[in-house]
């Protein structure tokens, strides 16, 4: 009986830059920045000690040209690292680090091998028994599935597939080298490594297909565990295939219910106790929340008035949590206590509006000064094309001769029918 391990990761992104975070003096900064280095040693660590026999790598070791040579160079250490447990390395440039976007490169020593970017090409690991057939990105966008000119598969050998692409159906990415679980099937491997979406996804049902996730999750768009995932091969037959988390930093989105609070001393105290459950939940990890409060409660209001002070009280809670809990973000969804009915208004509250919307119609002051404090804003919204016959092109040609009537009754018919649905 033959076996081995085998590690899939992809998209590293090493050394991501953070975009919008530095204005966050509250956050632990350079543990997050350092946090995609801090990952791909914990990569390299869990393939010696699974004493794996090669680490797949599909597309976007990088997210572009290195900021400086120290990238290239922590790259380097860390695959030098398996090279020298003997572990072989096989990458594969995806859009991020294109052949054509990289302006610096590593020099790639015997046990590291790189798929070819002018056409599929195919490593042999004879005394696996092993195949990998795949291409690397010559250029930032392929529009173009490019599977159907892999090689075919190589009778007697556990055929592996390595592909960066935006399969179709998974994942809310850009599309680059689009494909389908039927045209991967159909090359009739046994295994395709794939890269580019970001959220691990498995698909069993057949021929595995599988994104192993990114590396080390960078924003709040990236929640939960990320890392890689182990494959188990026996007798040319996969026996597991087994996610590893690999992530220092671990992104999350914590809805907290204020429903029926009264007072802020018991808002502190139920949000105090929300965040040490948070913290025993992620005891391992650095964790960055955005609080979305939300929920009906009397202290709607108030909540809204405290602005920058509840964040500052959500931060003081989130650090005596007793864990690594710091927030990105406090989202306010709250709504007031609905009345229990609403009072129709008298026919006579009803005429007097009505009445004021027909004396706003004949006074030209009124209509030039609305004229002029919409036109900056519809000029932002980049509408495009507007229908000739529509509100806006009316709103546009300031025609309040027909648009002010019509409010007016629709604004009448409203109010008089408040209520009469239970």
């Amino acid at each position: 009986m033959s076996s081995f391990r085998f590690l899939h990761a992809a998209d590293l992104h090493l050394d991501s830059p953070l975009k919008g975070l530095e204005r966050h003096d509250d956050l632990s900064i350079d543990r997050i920045r350092s946090a995609s280095r801090r990952a791909l040693d914990n990569m390299v660590r869990v393939a010696i000690e699974h004493e794996v026999a090669f680490v797949i790598i599909a597309g976007d070791l990088y997210d572009g040209s290195w900021k400086t040579i120290s990238t290239g160079h922590y790259m380097a250490s860390a695959l030098g690292r398996l090279i020298a447990h003997g572990i072989r390395v096989f990458l594969l440039q995806g859009n991020h680090d294109a052949a054509s976007v990289l302006t610096r490169d590593l020099p790639l020593p015997a046990g590291i091998d790189r798929f070819p970017s002018s056409n599929p090409g195919s490593f042999l690991i004879d005394n696996l028994g092993v195949a990998l057939h795949g291409q690397s990105f010559a250029n930032r966008h392929i529009p173009h599935d490019m599977t159907p000119a892999y090689p075919t598969s190589v009778q007697d050998y556990f055929n592996i597939g390595v592909l960066h692409t935006s399969l179709s159906g998974y994942g809310q990415h850009e599309t680059y080298a689009p494909s389908t679980p039927e045209a991967l099937r159909a090359k009739n491997y046994d295994y395709w490594a794939l890269g580019h979406v970001h959220e691990r996804v498995i698909l069993k049902d057949g021929t595995p297909i599988v994104f192993p996730g990114v590396l080390q999750g960078r924003h709040i768009r990236e929640t939960g565990e990320k890392g890689v995932v182990l494959v188990t091969v026996t007798d040319h037959r996969i026996e597991s295939i087994t996610p590893v988390a690999c992530d220092v930093v671990r992104w999350h989105v914590a809805h907290f219910d204020c429903t029926g609070l009264e007072s802020m001393a018991a808002l502190e105290e139920r949000l105090g106790n929300f965040l040490r459950d948070r913290a025993r939940d992620h005891a391992s990890h650095l964790t960055v929340v955005r609080l979305i409060v939300e929920g009906t409660t009397q202290l709607h209001d108030a909540l809204r008035r405290q602005g920058p002070a509840l964040r500052e009280t959500a931060q003081h809670l989130a650090a005596m949590s007793g864990g690594e809990i710091e927030l990105e973000k406090l989202v306010l969804k709250t709504s007031p206590p609905v009345a229990q009915s609403l009072t129709r208004p008298t026919e006579d509250e009803i005429f007097a509006l009505s009445g004021l919307i027909h004396d706003a119609a004949g006074d030209e002051a009124l209509l030039k000064s609305l004229g002029d404090e919409l036109d900056p804003f519809l000029n932002m919204l980049n509408l495009g094309d507007i229908a000739p016959d529509s509100l806006l092109a009316r709103i546009r040609q300031h025609d309040w001769g027909s648009i002010l009537p019509e409010l007016n009754e629709a604004l009448c018919d409203s109010l008089s029918g408040m209520g009469d649905a239970p």
